[in-house]
């Protein structure tokens, strides 16, 4: 009875919280400008603000003439010191907490300064706006009356007399999640943030499988490592003979597409909503609000200043970001951020396309790092996910994991596509479902279509199985086992697939 007041009673606070949302929706200019030289101001006396004057600056065409854009080694001597304790280097006091990059596209990690504002009014608060929409989703919520199952990664200890911390994202917000949120958490945060993800994955299996869960949230990799262990464990055909009550899973870290039939088999109900999230290591930035489309809308108050590469800038030295309300709908954009813990003008790597302008809600689409090029083809991984997707619904196939990497032009051969594709559930066909995939392929990207045009420049793409649960186990072999590690979907060489080939073919041997 008390936990059915108690979640009425935050139902009641988070319908207080849209108006807020809805002020940025009408006027996101003005709200993004106010927010940068909120920014500005408050790290004016930082190394870093005065090395570029930050006192001087009066509007956004300031900023971006006197802060050029950055990449991660640009800002990575400034990381390293903060990260052995020195304070007010890209943004005031001292910074404790530092989320550790997935790293998918290079084996060396990022370190993201989280510091107390970022942390609180950035990734917190979008916590809040997610949940925020989604009560106003579904009036019937229950997070806050039953529990949600959080699949997070660890914290370790980096400079130990300087007191700073590394880990993923999730796991820094898991940590210092508010006192008020834990009793509807499982599983316990001592669980939660345990390093060995296989000891943590059993020991979820254990307590929370116990528990009445109605709201799950992770990456949809690693969630569903869960769910067949689950299964597995408690001897269930599906989650709901485990957790009835589930109302909702929170996705985000990889685009659902090429999961969402698996997951409408672990949950087979309606009545599941499913919410995008986009909480990078770098910021809370976007959280879907409607839930029968497919884009989220971009949190313009949540300590984060926006601007955007067009594609034609991603390879210049001297790249130009447009702000805001110089996007267009359809285009392709690489993300520039400039937050309150001290990232200034950076390139996250990820890249968007916007689906609206008022209010401007956004997919992604990919990482500038993450396509393929080599022919002219421009294929990025919003194809490549809904082409499989499509592949699959047309043959009744499901796909687990993918990656793709080109198959460079020899003497007397063509080049090509060759992708590995470990399934759940394969097709009948091989041959067939390559001919389909390179079909849908075409149908989604006319760069690659020309290509393929009669087999002038590019052969039909190769597709060739895995065993089961390989990409897994080569992920753990190169210590990106669990967490927010992804599974890298595009490149525009072959080292990721040599790299996977070499390791299936070990397996195969022993």
């Amino acid at each position: 009875m008390i936990r059915k007041v108690f979640n009425k009673a935050f139902g009641f606070y988070l319908r207080q919280r849209y108006p807020r949302i809805r002020h940025f929706m009408e006027h996101p200019h003005e709200v993004q400008q106010d927010l940068l030289m909120q920014l500005v101001g408050k790290a004016a006396a930082t190394e870093w603000g005065q090395r570029h004057n930050f006192s001087s600056i009066r509007n956004a065409g300031d900023f971006s003439r006197q802060v050029p854009v950055q990449d991660y080694d640009h800002l990575k001597p400034c990381i390293d010191r903060m990260m052995h304790g020195q304070p007010d280097v890209l943004w005031p006091g001292k910074v404790i907490f530092f989320s550790k990059s997935s790293g998918t596209t290079s084996d060396k990690s990022k370190y993201i300064p989280v510091s107390r504002e970022n942390l609180q009014s950035c990734h917190i608060r979008g916590a809040r706006d997610s949940m925020t929409l989604f009560y106003r989703h579904r009036p019937d919520a229950r997070q806050f009356e039953k529990k949600t199952l959080l699949m997070g990664g660890s914290l370790h200890q980096f400079d130990a007399e300087a007191g700073t911390l590394t880990g993923d994202v999730s796991a820094v917000m898991i940590h210092n999640m508010p006192a008020v949120a834990r009793p509807f958490v499982t599983p316990d945060i001592k669980t939660a943030l345990l390093p060995d993800f296989e000891e943590k994955i059993d020991r979820m299996v254990r307590i929370s499988g116990k528990e009445d869960v109605v709201m799950i949230g992770g990456v949809p990799t690693w969630t569903v490592v869960l769910f067949r262990k689950l299964l597995e464990y408690y001897g269930k055909s599906n989650i709901l003979e485990i957790w009835p009550n589930i109302q909702g899973y929170v996705h985000g870290g990889v685009s659902f597409t090429p999961y969402r039939k698996q997951f409408q088999d672990f949950l087979p109900s309606e009545n599941i909503s499913y919410q995008e999230i986009y909480n990078a290591s770098e910021g809370y930035f976007a959280a879907q609000d409607d839930f029968e489309s497919n884009d989220m809308l971009l949190l313009l108050n949540n300590g984060v200043y926006f601007e955007f590469l067009p594609m034609e800038e991603w390879n210049s030295e001297n790249p130009r970001a447009i702000s805001l309300a110089a996007v267009e709908t359809g285009k392709q954009y690489a993300l520039v951020i400039s937050t309150n813990s001290g990232l200034w003008r950076y390139t996250i790597g990820d890249t968007v396309t916007f689906t609206s302008t008022r209010p401007y809600r956004i997919r992604i689409t990919g990482r500038t790092k993450q396509f393929i090029n080599v022919f002219g083809e421009e294929v990025v991984v919003e194809n490549t996910d809904k082409a499989l997707a499509l592949a699959c619904q047309k043959t009744g196939a499901v796909a687990q994991e993918y990656t793709v990497a080109p198959v460079f032009l020899k003497k007397g051969k063509k080049g090509g596509h060759e992708w590995l594709i470990e399934f759940d559930n394969p097709p009948p066909k091989p041959a067939a479902f390559a001919a389909i995939l390179d079909t849908e392929l075409q149908n989604l990207n006319s760069d690659y279509e020309a290509k393929r045009y009669h087999n002038m420049a590019l052969q039909q793409l190769q597709v060739h199985p895995l065993p089961p649960g390989t990409f897994a186990r080569w992920m753990k072999a190169r210590g990106k086992f669990g967490g927010q590690h992804k599974v890298p979907r595009l490149s525009n060489d072959r080292i990721f697939v040599e790299s996977i080939l070499r390791f299936r073919d070990e397996e195969l041997r022993i």
